[in-house]
């Protein structure tokens, strides 16, 4: 039997007008999601290569968004609980959906955050200190433990004032 008090509960409402009277090629794929208590929704679409709208997002975007968000709040828990202070945090994310390799899915997602720590006090962690804490982060996000695609966390550590602690990421 489940404690209910430590069960979470998740829910969204999808909305979708038109018609596909016409066929594939000629229904309108946007939709609205919203979820409850959140005051704003989503407007969404199909990926662009489904016919979608390329200016709304679409759900493997949200997908790899969840993930990288997931790996995110995940990090930030385990570095506050380290005692280490965490100043900013980019992360550019790419996965890979194969055309070829049935049933559609996403594969393999790559997370490449950059996180950046003030310097304190006490001693600088390892390298190998971070990289674990990094590890364990991605053992507890709930999202990455939900996929049964690949997800890959390849993480760049720097320190207030380092050079290139601030650059934009791609440099």
């Amino acid at each position: 039997m489940t404690d209910e008090a430590h069960v979470h509960t998740y829910r969204t409402s999808l909305t979708w007008e038109g018609t596909t009277a016409s066929g594939y090629q000629h229904y309108d794929r946007a939709h609205r999601l919203t979820a409850a208590p959140a005051a704003v929704g989503l407007d969404l679409t199909a990926d662009p290569a489904f016919r979608g709208d390329p200016s709304r997002l679409n759900p493997e975007q949200l997908l790899v968004a969840a993930a990288s968000s997931c790996q995110l709040l995940s990090f930030l828990a385990v570095a506050a609980a380290a005692r280490l202070d965490v100043v900013s945090y980019r992360d550019e994310v790419e996965a890979v959906m194969p055309g070829d390799d049935p049933p559609m899915r996403i594969t393999r997602i790559d997370l490449r955050p950059r996180i950046v720590l003030a310097d304190t006090a006490a001693a600088r962690p390892t390298d190998e200190r971070l990289a674990h804490l990094c590890a364990v982060a991605h053992r507890e996000c709930f999202i990455a433990n939900s996929l049964t695609s690949e997800v890959v966390v390849t993480p760049a550590f720097s320190w207030v004032g380092d050079p290139g602690a601030d650059a934009p990421i791609g440099t």
